[in-house]
């Protein structure tokens, strides 16, 4: 997310009738939820919650947020 890309200023964008501006704020979005689903996710096991824990919370299960980030938190040495 570039410096003109803040979360206040994707709301404007993603009412665009460009829609050029609107798909380019839809994908900051993305890259955004992203970036702060691995920065709570990764708090959350730092605070020694369980994987069932964290999927409960994001309405997913508990597989699925396990295969997303275990991998990734064991190659920054986070996890076992």
């Amino acid at each position: 997310m570039g410096a003109e890309e803040t979360p206040a200023s994707l709301v404007g964008q993603v009412t665009s009738k460009d829609p050029e501006v609107g798909l380019q704020a839809v994908v900051a979005l993305r890259r955004l939820l992203e970036e702060l689903e691995r920065v709570h996710v990764d708090n959350a096991r730092d605070q020694d919650w369980s994987w069932q824990s964290i999927a409960t919370s994001l309405s997913v299960s508990r597989q699925s947020v396990h295969e997303k980030h275990s991998s990734r938190r064991k190659a920054e040495g986070k996890e076992k």
